[in-house]
């Protein structure tokens, strides 16, 4: 919807949606619609409210779609009833158009706290991924891929009673098991930077892919850049992606172990989401401890307080100013790439070599990609070392047999 159509409409703040919803400020938006902060004036409760994006001047197939699209994301969302996954409320109508109405978290993303600190410390990220996997764990016991994993999608509490409680929201590209309305799909949808190897090869999501974008999104977040690098072409990222290239963790810490098992390139050997959280809840609370004194708490720092990233009284910085990340993914990256073409992506290769091997050299210094192309080029001044060295010692040999002939 056009800001001119929605002056026309008189949508804005004060404006009553579907005769209950009072429109107070707009929270945020973008190419998919806006957020607004409104009041329900039937349950005296703050609410946010989804506009997507208007169908009007679309083709009815496609105005169809879209409709159906924004309903399938409430009926997916409406199935979880999680203390650490955003509720879904209502699907309200105004002038045919759908409205979802969720609970509103006074929050901010940990794409916007990476713009206040360059990484976190592991053992906060572990709290964060622990509490974020079990209600993951919870969709796909419903039947649920949330597909689109990202530090933008995963909130955190920064006042109020529910300061420091982490939540995973924005099930929008999400797909029930069963849902075939998208699987002759020749794009694929989501956010490059946090794919799955199988993914970028054109496969499609599953519980296993939830698992490995999990994995980069706390790699993300403890390492400062996602597992592949920054590169703003996506095509060159989903190269890499699909190769499995990823950056050995060099800041998680005892984090390290339980990141890699989560990036397994193999689908098949990578934890199920259940014990995705059991072994960062283990690395969160030590061996004795209970997962459930996570759930529903804040996440503290090593003092025993709320970190100040996660709190309101420490602002963010102005993304006009440079911040590394931006709305809800790496500044450079798309968002969200909603028509990622898969021509030219890399097809699965013969042997992975994992897990990666401790201290490989890579660029600038930095723990190199784990594929066996760069294992075979960092033994390689080793194997023409050996050859030089029998090289010689035949050289050698052969002039002193050639002296001691009469």
């Amino acid at each position: 919807m056009t800001a001119q159509e929605q002056s026309e409409r008189g949508i804005g703040p004060e404006y009553l949606l579907a005769g209950r919803y009072r429109l107070r400020v707009k929270l945020g938006g973008g190419g998919m619609g806006a957020v607004w902060l409104a009041r329900d004036t039937l349950l005296h409760r703050d609410v946010a409210a989804k506009q997507v994006t208007s169908t009007a001047g679309l083709d009815p197939e496609q105005a169809h779609k879209m409709r159906e699209n924004t309903l399938r994301e409430g009926r997916n969302a409406a199935k979880l009833t999680h203390k650490h996954s955003i509720a879904m409320y209502d699907v309200a109508l105004e002038g045919g158009e759908p409205w979802l109405v969720m609970e509103y978290l006074p929050c901010r993303s940990l794409a916007q706290a990476m713009n206040i600190a360059d990484a976190l410390p592991p053992l906060e990220v572990a709290q964060i991924g622990a509490q974020v996997a079990d209600a993951l764990t919870e969709a796909h016991a419903a039947g649920i891929v949330h597909r689109d994993i990202k530090p933008g999608n995963i909130l955190v509490a920064d006042r109020g009673k529910d300061l420091g409680v982490v939540k995973i929201s924005d099930f929008g590209i999400a797909r029930a098991k069963g849902d075939t309305s998208d699987s002759t799909s020749s794009v694929i949808t989501g956010t490059p930077a946090y794919f799955s190897p199988e993914v970028a090869r054109g496969e499609n999501p599953t519980e296993a892919s939830d698992v490995f974008s999990l994995g980069s999104t706390l790699y993300t977040v403890v390492e400062g850049q996602p597992p592949f690098g920054i590169d703003s072409d996506s095509i060159a990222l989903l190269h890499r992606v699909a190769k499995a290239e990823i950056y050995r963790p060099q800041h998680a810490g005892p984090l390290t172990d339980v990141l890699l098992h989560l990036l397994e390139p193999d689908p098949a050997r990578r934890p199920t989401m259940a014990q995705a959280r059991d072994e960062l809840a283990k690395v969160a609370l030590g061996e004795q401890g209970r997962f459930q004194h996570l759930l529903g708490s804040p996440v503290y720092s090593a003092e025993g307080t709320v970190p100040a990233w996660a709190q309101r009284s420490t602002p963010l910085p102005d993304s006009r100013r440079g911040g590394r990340f931006v709305g809800s993914t790496v500044a450079g990256l798309p968002a969200v790439q909603q028509a990622t073409p898969l021509d030219n992506v890399p097809r699965p290769l013969d042997r992975l070599q994992w897990p990666p091997r401790p201290g490989a050299a890579g660029r600038q210094g930095t723990a190199g990609p784990t594929s066996l192309r760069d294992q075979i080029v960092a033994w390689a001044p080793l194997a023409m070392g050996v050859m030089i060295a029998i090289l010689v010692l035949a050289v050698i040999v052969a002039i002193i047999v050639l002296l001691g002939q009469p």
